[in-house]
């Protein structure tokens, strides 16, 4: 099965993020990892928009952990970035992680000695050579859940 999807604009990202949200269910852990301005929050707003949140999306990065309660199960959007130097083991992760919602985790290599042994990473890699808003995004699922979550998304 091919784990890899490309996306040609920031709609069909948002569009891949919200086909995902049907699949997911409390203490779901999505990881989103790449470089900066590559589509992890444009990804997160689509998911946000599947789980029926009606708020904006922000990027978590000043504010490390952002939580939307008014979707279909709850939404914990976290941005480890600012966490380069340490510190992810104050935020109590754990408690989010297994708790009652979403747990989506940018810049996850930041708290990786966080992260529980099932998760969803998925890796977005720009090809600007391809146009500005190309993307090539790479599913790693951990746990039999995630593997049938990519299974069923990207088909096989």
């Amino acid at each position: 099965m091919n784990n890899t999807i490309t996306v040609k604009s920031a709609t069909e990202t948002m569009a891949l993020g919200e086909r995902l949200a049907k699949y997911l269910i409390p203490q779901d852990l999505i990881l989103l990892d790449g470089d900066l301005g590559a589509g992890k929050t444009t990804f997160t707003k689509g998911l946000a928009k599947g789980l029926g949140i009606q708020r904006p999306v922000k990027s978590p990065t000043f504010t490390i952990i952002r939580e939307y309660q008014d979707g279909r199960i709850p939404l914990y959007h976290m941005d480890a970035y600012r966490l380069e130097e340490g510190g992810g083991d104050d935020l109590g992760l754990e408690e989010y992680f297994n708790g009652d919602g979403v747990n989506v985790v940018e810049w996850s290599k930041f708290v990786s000695t966080e992260i529980p042994d099932n998760y969803l990473r998925i890796i977005f890699k720009r090809d600007d050579s391809q146009g500005d808003n190309v993307r090539t995004l790479s599913f790693q699922a951990e746990g039999s859940h995630f593997k049938k979550m990519i299974s069923e998304l990207l088909g096989d």
